[in-house]
């Protein structure tokens, strides 16, 4: 799971591919984190995705979303998310604290004048 960083702005909010000779840089690294997973799905859905599995594809995330994002994670509202391949959200401090991190750096990023999505590949 992992948040990049592109300087030019995708055509679209989802499903865009990286551009090629462009490399995009990371960042914020998750490791199983299926709740953030679950809210980045459905962020996903909601900005008109249409892959059938939220598998290595791409959501742009902006200041709106990361708003929203932060909202739910201080209220312990990120969706209760399953599967083989994620394991189990830890749920504790140090994990909300890293999840506020990316915040933080992502609306750092997104104030400089770069862009900011969400990708994973399970």
């Amino acid at each position: 799971m992992y948040a990049q960083v592109r300087s030019n702005k995708p055509k679209t909010a989802v499903d865009f591919k990286t551009e090629e000779g462009v490399e995009d840089r990371e960042l914020h690294y998750w490791r199983k984190h299926p709740n953030l997973h679950g809210w980045m799905e459905s962020l996903y859905y909601l900005k008109g995705g249409t892959a059938e599995s939220f598998n290595c594809v791409n959501v742009l995330i902006e200041s709106d979303d990361l708003d929203q994002l932060e909202r739910h994670i201080k209220e312990r509202h990120l969706p209760q998310t399953a599967g083989f391949f994620f394991g189990n959200s830890q749920s504790d401090e140090r994990e909300v604290e890293d999840d506020l991190q990316f915040i933080k750096e992502a609306r750092r990023t997104i104030a400089a004048g770069e862009y900011v999505y969400y990708t994973s590949w399970w």
